[in-house]
């Protein structure tokens, strides 16, 4: 199948780990031009681009969820290399703090779960804003929105970083109806429980395989399994899926 995909620009946000990462390779092996972004990891961002390609097929952009006018810089510096964005991964996230043991929902601060509703939403609307006019102009353009498991299958002590994942599923809704008839589709994938380094790192084998025993494929995701389809929605490949979830989660 033919993907269509070939010199296409895609805006990988959040690039230098875990599912950022390897949709930033999947889109390399596609034939396109990657930009990546960074938040703090420079170094681990200029690895990344030696590793696919250099600077003819690769662009590391810094990039921010908190800070209101990082979106629209990062495009335009994407825009200024190979003008302009035909695909946007929104993967970056904030996750904010877990809630204490023995802390109630309803004590905890504003100022403790405030950032990880705006910046989760706010930043992302922003990055969608800003690649939108360019797709618009051009007739073709992509967006797909990394979502979570959490924010359909919950998770004690994450209630707001779920409302921010879910709010990217209505995103998702809402704008395909917006920008579908110029060309753009819009689309969120959901994740389940994935291999990321930092699962690896913070979750005991005892706990991942209590995971897997409640997967229907008795499986969990490895970052590249919801790379790959990230890949597809974003592809001439899909011509008219617009508006949906796709979970990634072994069938959970």
């Amino acid at each position: 199948m033919d993907l269509g995909l070939s010199d296409r620009v895609v805006l990988v946000t959040g690039a230098t780990r875990g599912i950022g990462l390897a949709a930033a390779r999947a889109f390399a092996a596609e034939g396109c031009r990657v930009a990546l972004t960074y938040r703090r990891a420079k170094d681990a961002a200029d690895r990344l681009v030696a590793e696919l390609g250099g600077d003819e097929g690769a662009l590391a952009v810094r990039y921010a969820l908190d800070e209101p006018g990082s979106p629209k810089q990062a495009v335009a510096e994407v825009t200024r290399r190979w003008g302009g964005v035909d695909v946007l991964v929104a993967n970056a996230y904030q996750r904010g703090p877990r809630r204490a043991p023995g802390v109630r929902f309803e004590e905890v601060p504003a100022e403790e779960w405030g950032a990880t509703l705006t910046d989760n939403l706010a930043g992302t609307v922003r990055t969608a804003q800003a690649v939108l006019g360019g797709m618009r102009a051009r007739g073709w353009g992509r967006i797909v929105l990394v979502s979570s498991h959490i924010a359909t299958h919950g998770r004690g002590g994450q209630e707001v970083y779920g409302a921010a994942k879910a709010a990217l599923h209505g995103l998702a809704r809402n704008l395909a109806w917006e920008a579908g008839a110029d060309g753009v589709l819009v689309n969120a994938v959901a994740p389940g429980l994935t291999l990321t380094e930092g699962v690896r790192e913070a979750l005991p084998p005892a706990l991942r395989e209590q995971e897997r025993g409640r997967t229907p494929t008795a499986r969990l995701s490895e970052p590249a399994a919801v790379a790959h389809a990230a890949v597809f929605l974003a592809s001439a490949a899909n011509t008219n899926i617009s508006g949906q979830v796709l979970h990634v989660d072994g069938g959970r």
